[in-house]
């Protein structure tokens, strides 16, 4: 029987950040994930599922040692942001020389940031990646947690962390209920070479039911999209012709950038809200898609997920310094607390926006342009509002 201090469940990009930021700080790390990360060969096409990485992940992923990898890799900085309303006045616009910034984020393939993380873990001896590993049981004891695998091993921690994604296994099994909620979109995700360049600018397009969002790549002619639609919609246009594609998505996007061409497969994913009525138990801590999921219309999920691991090594840092048990749910709380209220904040706002921005009522359209408008316009606004959008305003304090 191995013994650990720390168990993360999940070697996605959040339970890496965690393990990585664990380095250094004298604990054993172990990380159990069902299936090691392909290597990505440097010429290969864009890979589908990107993330759009704030001021504040950028921040947490130079402090693990991983930034300059991901950088040299491939990282599509944008300087600019613009969000519109289709056929009507409502327009705000952002850009980082307005307010002292040199950018705005970087969007990155999901497959770099995991692989530069995996890497980082590798090289440390403090912690051990178990893939391909799979759970079978878990006993939660009064000073250690016991882990059964499928294969028979089995090995106790003093903290297990849950970064095993939005259906998590483990809060299943330590009974934490789930508010959750159908949002009764899907996501269309493809890469897209457009026309006319995108000048490393952010774009969003709220139209009837849909959100359509053109997110930067490296080559000035390519975006990564997320199309918010209702399902029947979604799978249509999944399947439909790439000549009926294409013309559809060109005048979604109000011929922004041009004609638009498909470039690579369509996936399509159900777009779910949830929200765990506890981050943290004895003996466990819940991180990520395992402790909530939001709409993706502002690019905010993973680094609500990044800011929870940011959030938890301080914390687990300090119990451990102060020679607390870093697994009792008492050293626990503040964490809870503090991620509990950044993610409610996060989904409420999301899904005030997506309530405010869904259909055609023109009362509402008039509302929302209006609204739009005044953001654009008022002094201080715009200026919170691109605080937020960066993460700097939940900022945990040792990455200020």
């Amino acid at each position: 029987m191995q013994s650990v201090d720390v168990a993360i469940v999940g070697g996605g990009m959040v339970g890496l950040a965690v393990a990585c930021g664990l380095q250094g700080s004298g604990l054993r790390v172990a990380v159990l994930e069902s299936q090691p990360p392909q290597p990505q060969a440097p010429d290969a096409p864009p890979a589908l599922r990107v993330s759009a990485i704030n001021a504040a992940s950028e921040k947490l992923l130079a402090h693990l040692g991983v930034w300059p990898t991901i950088i040299a890799r491939r990282a599509s900085i944008y300087h600019g942001m613009e969000v519109w309303d289709r056929d009507s006045f409502g327009r705000i616009t952002f850009d980082d020389k307005t307010y002292g910034f040199s950018h705005l984020g970087h969007i990155i393939e999901n497959t770099v940031i995991h692989h530069a993380l995996w890497q980082r873990a590798e090289q440390n001896p403090d912690i051990t990646l178990m893939a391909p590993a799979e759970l079978q049981q878990v006993a939660w004891g009064e000073n250690e947690a016991f882990i059964t695998l499928k294969d028979g091993a089995m090995l106790t921690a003093r903290l297990v962390v849950g970064a095993d994604g939005a259906n998590s296994w483990l809060r299943n099994q330590a009974d934490i209920p789930l508010t959750f909620w159908d949002y009764h979109q899907h996501a269309l995700v493809a890469t897209i070479r457009t026309a006319r360049p995108h000048q490393a600018v952010a774009r969003q397009v709220f139209h009837g039911e849909g959100i359509l969002a053109f997110l930067p790549l490296s080559d000035p002619h390519l975006c990564s999209i997320v199309w918010s639609l209702p399902q029947r919609e979604a799978e249509r246009m999944q399947n439909a012709t790439p000549e009926a594609f294409n013309q559809a998505l060109s005048v979604a996007f109000d011929m922004r950038l041009g004609l638009c061409s498909l470039e690579s497969e369509r996936q399509v994913f159900p777009l779910t809200g949830r929200y765990a009525r506890n981050f943290a138990a004895h003996r466990l801590a819940l991180v990520g898609d395992a402790a909530h999921t939001i709409h993706p219309l502002a690019g905010q999920g993973v680094n609500l997920g990044f800011m929870d691991a940011a959030e938890l090594i301080d914390e687990i840092r300090r119990a451990h310094r102060q020679g607390k048990d870093i697994g009792q749910y008492l050293y626990l709380r503040r964490y809870e607390r503090s991620r509990k209220h950044s993610a409610a904040m996060m989904l409420a706002s999301m899904q005030g926006f997506r309530d405010l921005f869904a259909g055609s009522n023109p009362a509402k359209k008039l509302l929302r342009d209006i609204g739009l408008k005044l953001a654009d316009r008022l002094p201080g606004v715009k200026q919170k509002l691109i605080r937020q959008a960066m993460g700097l305003q939940d900022l945990p304090s040792w990455l200020r």
